[in-house]
This record gives structure tokens, C-alpha cells and sequence, in this order.
């Protein structure tokens, strides 16, 4: 994993703009703490920190061969393939970096290139006789990808930051940006970078900038297909899909660990990761996050009946793992909302990112490369509103219901003539617009697809976005082999009866993992990821909202009304009477993600236009 930058423009020689690009290095420098490179055309720069993963000396970036340069950010899970496929063709190596796999492939095949990839990738590639610019983003989306264009020109990088640091863009957000951040945060629209003039490539979609303008365009999108196997094909297809997954993301120059947390889908991976290691004569490390005093304070409910913990030490014994638990304190969880909105760039999920945040710096002081179980829940079935019919046909988002709420404690006029429900009705109808269907679908049939698109392209994104900054923050790098573009695009198509095969969340993949793990692993309720059950927390947080509001240079009293506020704190956040973001941000997280965007609006000094 890595940090790119870059810079193209056709009416201005960039070859003297070593400061304004050192600046945009230097920003995103811990992503890729290990090498640092430049490159410099006329009418084209490219910055890289790197990452080293595979083949730590000699896949330095930017990286070039003839009239082509890359900057790369990413992995690709098969590379030997490619490699294989394009020496048939004729190339030479001198590495056995996927960077010069990757770089040859767009040579050889140009945008066709991107129909042979298996990974996770944001990257852009410079021909200096063209002049064109080529810019993609992975299929899921899990690599980050952002831009700046103006006329003849564009400014693109790994984060927001890097290209807020450049002269020509300014910290402004406008009405959309507002609302985008009080109605839907903190998940962003696609393609939305909050910063006015600011976009994101979505997953899915490439680009191409040259002296002609700007060309974007889907390459990948879910499609609706006919599923003509039978339960056991299907388990046997997807088991495959899985395990191959798995390991080819089990590959690494560097060490490795897996997050472990007790569930399903972080035991199925440390379990299959551990049998590997095993086999090669090595000892899986293992990791899980915990908060002081949880067991003491821990309430169960039905988004979260039971303790980690004792499961995380079963299953650390039954594979075999060297395993560390990092426990975290109320007092240090809190501090840490300001590190990690930085690491973002804005307002994220709290204390949910904040844990995350503290989490992958302790993991990196031994390990650079961490196997995660994120994101089967969204494609695979493992949430409620999956299983509730009421929740199937709803407008707007299952998981975030408070929209009226949210809105209430807008200024008047900050909305202009924006309806705040048809505001987020309207972003969900423009992702299920999208859904593909056959036409042999039933009613239910067609509402689980646009659920589907949903997760897919709103929650699962928010948490993808969460997992890069917060670790990369810390030069670690995550992977998450339930993001197998081949895995969303099976699950997509497998009837809903499979897939929550027994009336259980995600019951295809527990009948599969029965193999690997202890029966009541496998069928133990979902928990989510762990927060904090202690009380001090929510007063420290608490506490510090309100001393941020009685201060002179109080930013919120910008976009929100005072006696919302004032009333908000009165009540000790009861007179909000919603989650603010489903079952992960409750009360203590909606006060945390208030601060969270009061200090982004002074440190990133961010001016309003309405």
C-alpha cells in the first residue's frame, strides 16, 4: 500500500513545481513510510510514498518503461497470472513487483487491462507522448481515489489533504457539502469529496485527462445474472470463491497478522490463515481490540448479545494463534477523535474510528500487512434490515432513520429550499436507480437487489473508507478478502433462501465454515464491532462538547441553531431521541461526531458558502 499524488496540466509547465508537490508527498507520507519518489514531464507530475510489501527493493515508484509512468497505490492478488499471461506476450521483468505487473498490463492491453485484475487498486498512468493521463479505482472501492479538475487541469491524490494542500484549492464547503455532512455523514455520497470542487472516482470507474478534457466511465458495475446451481454447487462455488480469496491475500514480503474478533468472518479467515501457516511450519499472530472495564459495564442487546472476548480466546486456542488483545481506555479513545477525523479529513464514525485509529498503531509496531473480515455483512446478508421485510421497501436508508432529527438542529435557511427527507430519499433512489434485475425476478427478488446496492455502495463504503485512513494513518496496510470483486459478483446473484440458508444472517457462509471452526462459533448471533459500554465515556465526551460550545470561536453555531445546541446539552443529548448512524452511533457517538466536526471546521480553517 501506498500514497499518490499528481498533477497535469496543459497550459503550464509543471517541471519548476517541486514545492507544491514535496507538499502534497509530505501530506500523505505516512502512508508509505518506507521510499518516496518524483517524476516530472512538462505537463505532468507524480509524487509516491511507498509502502514496501513485495519486493521491497527493487518496486520503488514512480515507476516507469518507455513513454509510460505509474504511480500505484494497491495490491493486486494476481499478479503470477498477469505475469504468466504477459510474458506469452512477450514482456521482460526485472522485478517481481505487481507495480511493474500492473504498468505492463495498461501498456500491453490499455484500458482493457483493468478486466484482468483481481485486487484492491487506485493508480494513475502518465504517456509522455500522448500526454494522457489514465486514472482507475478497484471494483469495490476500497482504495482511495480523489481529484480536483479545472479547466485544463487536475490535481488528483490518495486523500483530501494532500490536495487541499495545493495552491489552486481552497477549503470551502458549499449547501451540498452541509448537508451532505448533517444529513448523511458520516457516509458520503459517491463520488462526493465534501470539499467544494472536489470528486472522487467511484468504485468501479476510470478516467482519462488529456489536452481533448476530461473522460470518466464505469468499468465495473453489479450485474443481475441467472443462478442455475443447486445449494450444494453453490456452496462448493462460493467455499472456492472464499478460500481462494484468502489465501492469495495471505501473500506478503513483510509480516502479516489477522484481526480476530470472535465472529464469523474474522474466525473463518484467522482459521484458514492459521492452517496455512501451520503448514509452512509458521504461527498465525493474531489481534482483537477491547475497552476497559467493558466486561464490568457490558448491557446486551439485540444488536450486540454477548461479549467478544471469550470468544476471541477460544478461537485463538482452537487455531493456534500467538495472540495479542489491545485494550483501550475511555480517557485515550477520546483524545483520539481529534488524530483520527485527521486521518480522514473529516468527520468519520466517532469513537468507532477513533478504536480503529489506536488499534492499527499498536498492531503496526510489528506487523505492516493485517487480514480483516470487513464486508461480508453487506454482501453476503448479515444485517437486520436484510431480514426484516418492513425495512426491505423503505425509502431512503434502514440504517439511518434520524433525518428529521438531524435536520432539526439545522440553522434556519442552511438547507435554502432543500427538503432534508427528499435530500436523503433522493441520494438512495440514485444508487437503486442503478440496480440491474432480471426478469424473472419477484417483487422480494427486486428489493433485495436495491438493498444489495445499498450496502454495497453506501454502508460497506463508509466503513472501506474508515478501515483505509485508520490504518494507513499508521502505515499499515488491511486487507479484507470478502472484497473479492468475484465474491460480490456470485453473491449478488444467489437467491436469498441460500444465502440465509436456515433463517440465520449469512447462513450459506456459516454452513461453510462449519468445516473450519467450532460449531457454535459459527452459529453464535452477530455481534458488531465493539465499542465502548462504559459510562465514563460518554462524559468525557459529553464534557468536551460542551466546553468546545462555550467557547468565543464556536464554529457549529455556523450551520446549527444555538438553542439546538443549548438544548442538546441540557438534556445530556436526549432531546435527540434517534441513533445518529444506526446501531454504531448512539448517543456518546453523536456528541463525539459533533466534535469531531467542530475541530474539523477550525483545523482545517473551512469556509461556508450557502
Amino acid at each position: 500500500m501506498c500514497g499518490i499524488a499528481g498533477w497535469a496540466d496543459f497550459r503550464t509547465s509543471l517541471e519548476d513545481k517541486d514545492v507544491i508537490m514535496t507538499k502534497m508527498r509530505q501530506c500523505i507520507s505516512h502512508r508509505g513510510p518506507d521510499s518516496e519518489g518524483d517524476f516530472s514531464d512538462t505537463h505532468c507530475r507524480l509524487s509516491h510514498t511507498r509502502l514496501a510489501v513485495i519486493d521491497v527493493e527493487r518496486g520503488k515508484q514512480p515507476m516507469s518503461s518507455g513513454a509510460y509512468t505509474i504511480v500505484y497505490n494497491g495490491e493486486l492478488y494476481n499478479t503470477a497470472d498477469i505475469r504468466s499471461e504477459l510474458i506469452k506476450n512477450g514482456c521482460a521483468f526485472d522485478t517481481h513487483s505487481d507495480t511493474e505487473v500492473l504498468l505492463k498490463a495498461y501498456i500491453t492491453w490499455g484500458e482493457g487491462c483493468l478486466e484482468k485484475l483481481n485486487g484492491i487498486y487506485a493508480f494513475a498512468v502518465w504517456n509522455s507522448v500522448e500526454e494522457t493521463l489514465f486514472m482507475a479505482r478497484d471494483r469495490i472501492g476500497v482504495k482511495p481515489f480523489f481529484y480536483y479538475p479545472y479547466e485544463h487541469g487536475i490535481i488528483f491524490a490518495s486523500e483530501l489533504k494532500a490536495i487541499l494542500s495545493h495552491p489552486y484549492v481552497k477549503p470551502v464547503i458549499d449547501r451540498e457539502g452541509v448537508t451532505s455532512l448533517m444529513l448523511l455523514g458520516p457516509a458520503r455520497k459517491g463520488g462526493l469529496g465534501v470539499f467544494k470542487g472536489i470528486e472522487e472516482l467511484q468504485p468501479g470507474e476510470c478516467a482519462v485527462f488529456s489536452s481533448k478534457g476530461f473522460r470518466k466511465r464505469q468499468y465495473w458495475s453489479l450485474e443481475a445474472k441467472p443462478h442455475t446451481e443447486s445449494l450444494s454447487e453453490t456452496m462448493n462455488h462460493l467455499r472456492y470463491l472464499l478460500l481462494d480469496s484468502i489465501n492469495r491475500q495471505l501473500v506478503s514480503d513483510v509480516p502479516l497478522c489477522t484481526f480476530l474478533s470472535g465472529g464469523l468472518d474474522s474466525s473463518l479467515i484467522s482459521a484458514v490463515a492459521a492452517r496455512r501457516y501451520k503448514s509452512e511450519g509458521k504461527t498465525l499472530s493474531t489481534y482483537s481490540v477491547d475497552y476497559k472495564d467493558n466486561r464490568k459495564n457490558f448491557v446486551a442487546s439485540a444488536f450486540q448479545p454477548d461479549e467478544d472476548a471469550p470468544w476471541i480466546v477460544k478461537m485463538s486456542e482452537f487455531i493456534g494463534s500467538h495472540h495479542t488483545n489491545v485494550e483501550i481506555d475511555s480517557p485515550l479513545l477520546a483524545e483520539a477523535l481529534i488524530p483520527s477525523m485527521r486521518a480522514r479529513d473529516l468527520p468519520g464514525m466517532a469513537d468507532v474510528d477513533s478504536s480503529l485509529y489506536l488499534f492499527c498503531g499498536e498492531v503496526k509496531k510489528n506487523f505492516t500487512v493485517a487480514v480483516s473480515g470487513e464486508c461480508a455483512d453487506e454482501l453476503l446478508g448479515g444485517y437486520p434490515w436484510f431480514h426484516k421485510k418492513e425495512l426491505l421497501n423503505i425509502s431512503g436508508f434502514p440504517w439511518s432513520g434520524a433525518t428529521a432529527e438531524r435536520a432539526g438542529l439545522l440553522k434556519a435557511g442552511v438547507l435554502g429550499d432543500i427538503s432534508a427527507e427528499e435530500y436523503v430519499n433522493a441520494a438512495a433512489k440514485a444508487t437503486t436507480d442503478r440496480t440491474s434485475y432480471l426478469d424473472t425476478d419477484t417483487d422480494d427478488d427486486r428489493a433485495m437487489r436495491r438493498m444489495f446496492m445499498l450496502n454495497f455502495y453506501w454502508f460497506m463504503q463508509t466503513l472501506l473508507d474508515r478501515k483505509d485512513r485508520c490504518s494507513m494513518a499508521h502505515g499499515l496496510e488491511v486487507r479484507v478478502p470478502f472484497c473479492d470483486h468475484r465474491i460480490a459478483e456470485y453473491a449478488y446473484n444467489i437467491p436469498w433462501e441460500m444465502k440465509a440458508l436456515g433463517g440465520r444472517e449469512k447462513g450459506l457462509v456459516r454452513k461453510i465454515a462449519e468445516e473450519f471452526l467450532p460449531y457454535d462459533v459459527v452459529w453464535r448471533k452477530k455481534s458488531p464491532y465493539p465499542k465502548t459500554h462504559n459510562p465514563d465515556y460518554m462524559r468525557l465526551v459529553y464534557d468536551r462538547f460542551r466546553f468546545l460550545a462555550s467557547e468565543k470561536d464556536f464554529r457549529l453555531t455556523e450551520i446549527l441553531d444555538r438553542e439546538k445546541i443549548t438544548e442538546l446539552i441540557a438534556s445530556e443529548g436526549r432531546s435527540f431521541s434517534k441513533n445518529w448512524y444506526g446501531q454504531l452511533m448512539c448517543t456518546p457517538q453523536m456528541f463525539a461526531y459533533l466534535i469531531q466536526l467542530e475541530m474539523w471546521l477550525r483545523e482545517y480553517d473551512v469556509k461556508i458558502e450557502l
